[in-house]
């Protein structure tokens, strides 16, 4: 196993760790713990990929890996953080169920573009990211970032505004997961002609 794969198995192996300290109320500033994790977790990414690429190393395993590991990364963390929605209740009442939606949306786009590169796969083709997707995973993890340090200190005044840059950024994230979905299907729709 190269060193690349390594660093995605130590992606997926940090994402327990991170759901650990998320939970760990017991800790002081668990929230903030497990963001330092979760961004930690998310550099691997682009770690690992800029290896992979600039010394060759790119392998079929690498290529199944890498993607699995990031969406059941942001995944977790979206699904965790409705579970303690403090950081969404500052919009109020209706704050939650919004997220909610907005954490549908996201997780419909992870699967749906997924089944779309399955298709790709089953014909020979390889799709790589375009840059808009890029952009949206940048905007994902400064969102869940900022939300869960946000969350550690929702009691100051800087926690609520942290939070808040969060709650923005959420917002610009679904609408640019929704956005580089469409655009990343409709680049390379000649896939479902076969």
């Amino acid at each position: 196993m190269n060193l690349p794969n390594k660093i995605t198995l130590t992606r997926i192996c940090m994402i327990p760790v991170f759901v650990l300290f998320f939970y760990l109320d017991m800790v002081p500033c668990n929230y903030l713990i497990a963001a330092i994790v979760f961004v930690l977790a998310a550099l691997t990414d682009a770690l690992d990929g800029h290896i992979a690429r600039s010394r060759n190393l790119v392998t079929n395993l690498g290529k199944f890996l890498d993607p699995i590991a990031d969406k059941v990364l942001v995944s977790t963390a979206f699904i965790l953080l409705l579970t303690r929605p403090q950081a969404f209740l500052l919009a109020g009442e209706w704050g939650l169920t919004v997220a909610g939606i907005l954490v549908a949306l996201i997780l419909a786009r992870e699967l749906i573009v997924s089944g779309f590169r399955m298709i790709a796969a089953g014909q020979n083709v390889v799709l790589a990211a375009d840059a808009l997707g890029k952009i949206k995973t940048v905007f994902q993890d400064a969102c869940i970032a900022l939300l869960l340090a946000g969350m550690s200190f929702l009691d100051s005044a800087a926690g609520e505004v942290i939070a808040w840059i969060g709650l923005g950024c959420f917002a610009l994230c679904a609408l640019l997961t929704v956005l580089s979905g469409i655009n990343y299907i409709v680049k390379n729709r000649e896939v479902l002609r076969s």
